[in-house]
């Protein structure tokens, strides 16, 4: 019997053993100590499933879509696919009022395989293919977003009606936020540059091809975005662009897509885009340069990907090895690693860990999480706590993995890519199932 059995209101003064701006929310630890996600234990999905596996809560990702929908109920939120797409994915978005924003034809064929109107679908990317494009063409996609005078000659000679497009312009509003990734400044890969007379040029190009309806501008100024200003500043330079547009070819554009890139915390104390905060933000700043312009006000989209899903994942693994080195780090090596979430090597990213199985009452200890992949930098976790008696069989939970993880998974080593399993409601359900081996050597027909 341990003190808090014996009294049990020194709980309440405790720090949570969870951290729930990190995990999703019908997370909670059972009787027996084990992390359970939308009523299932992650110990029996990893003993189900195997290991690694995504943990993916549907009642989580559909409460941030009705989030959304409710705090801007004037705008169109489409979510950003290429964060995380399989068929149920698209099928919870749209089942809650979401469009669909995609970049490929790989994309655009998933959602469509999952019933979505493809009069909702957005097409976007800085180097779509002919082939990219046909497909939008051919499945009667709503809106393609126009990222390079190439696209404008092939989109204006194919297909026979006219097509709905946007252009995508950068506005040369940089993103200073906490581990920002910016992409609305003027040297970059993305869209038309505002500044030199780039964007004009397109945008009248496009306007003189007959098969081509220009119906607005799109943007996206960057990734983990935690402060709303550098979204007012670019509406008003966007509607700006859109007065200019009206003065000198009599046009009203009528659509303004502001993209996404909302801020979400990955471990305890990191910034996260307020919703309300943002949608306050951007009222303001369309009543002002609407006004200021004396241009109608245009519909908004925004494209949330990470902020709908990050935080429904969690990545189980299974520990094959702890290693304690005297006077270094102590090394807990997991069945997992840099094959299913690249963004530590890519990007710097960081996370938390907990074990999963079990609650421990042992001492805790700074430990580096490491994957299983013959290269240096395959590091999950770095100086995280753990409790010292972490041995191998444990299973380790990774919150904030939904987004850009199965999305950016590789065979890399030839090892197979983890399932994704839906939780809802105490019932698990493979929605991806494992690659295997087998899968990897049909693909090699060079025996």
């Amino acid at each position: 019997m341990t003190l808090l059995d014996i009294l049990p209101s020194l709980r309440a003064a405790m720090t949570p053993r969870l951290d729930p701006a990190l995990w999703p929310a019908t997370t909670h630890v059972d009787e027996r100590g084990r992390i359970t996600v939308g009523g299932v234990a992650l110990a029996d999905v990893a003993d189900h499933f195997g290991t690694p596996a995504y943990v993916l809560d549907e009642s989580d990702v559909r409460h941030r879509c009705r989030t959304y929908r409710d705090t801007f109920p004037e705008a169109e939120i489409a979510y950003a696919a290429k964060a995380l797409l399989t068929r149920a994915v698209a099928r919870w978005v749209t089942e809650e009022g979401l469009s669909l924003d995609v970049c490929s034809a790989g994309e655009l064929e998933t959602a469509l395989s999952a019933g979505a109107d493809p009069r909702r679908i957005i097409l976007h990317g800085n180097a779509k293919t002919s082939a990219d494009l046909s497909a939008a063409r051919a499945a009667g996609v709503g809106r393609i977003v126009v990222d390079s005078h190439t696209e404008i000659t092939l989109l204006a000679a194919s297909g026979r009606g006219r097509q709905n497009v946007l252009v995508r312009v950068t506005p040369d509003v940089g993103v200073r936020t906490h581990r920002a990734l910016t992409t609305g400044v003027h040297d970059q890969k993305f869209g038309f540059p505002i500044s030199g007379g780039h964007a004009e040029d397109a945008l009248r190009r496009v306007l003189g091809q007959p098969r081509l309806n220009l119906i607005g501008l799109h943007c996206h100024l960057g990734s983990q975005i935690t402060d709303p200003a550098p979204f007012a500043t670019a509406i008003d330079r966007l509607v700006g662009t859109m007065a200019q547009v009206r003065h000198d070819h009599g046009t009203i554009l009528t659509q303004l897509n502001i993209g996404g890139g909302h801020g979400i915390s990955y471990t305890t104390g990191d910034p996260a885009l307020d919703p309300s905060t943002l949608a306050a933000t951007v009222e303001d700043a369309l009543d002002d340069a609407c006004a200021r312009h004396r241009f109608p006000r245009p519909r908004v989209t925004l494209e949330p990907g990470r902020a709908i899903v990050g935080r429904a994942g969690v990545t189980v693994y299974r520990v094959l090895s702890v290693k304690r080195i005297e006077g270094a780090r102590t090394f807990v090596c997991v069945d997992g690693g840099m094959s299913d979430n690249p963004r530590v090597a890519r990007y710097g990213a960081r996370y938390g860990v907990a074990v999963a199985n079990r609650h421990s009452t042992a001492p805790a200890t700074v430990v580096t999480v490491a994957g299983r992949h013959c290269e240096a930098g395959d590091e999950l976790a770095v100086d995280v706590s753990l409790p010292a008696d972490l041995r191998p069989g444990d299973v380790l939970a990774v919150p904030v993995t939904g987004a850009y993880h199965h999305s950016m998974a590789s065979s890399y080593n030839a090892v197979p890519r983890p399932p994704v399993v839906a939780v809802a409601h105490g019932v698990p359900r493979e929605l991806v199932r494992r690659e295997t081996v087998t899968d990897l050597l049909r693909r090699d027909v060079g025996a």
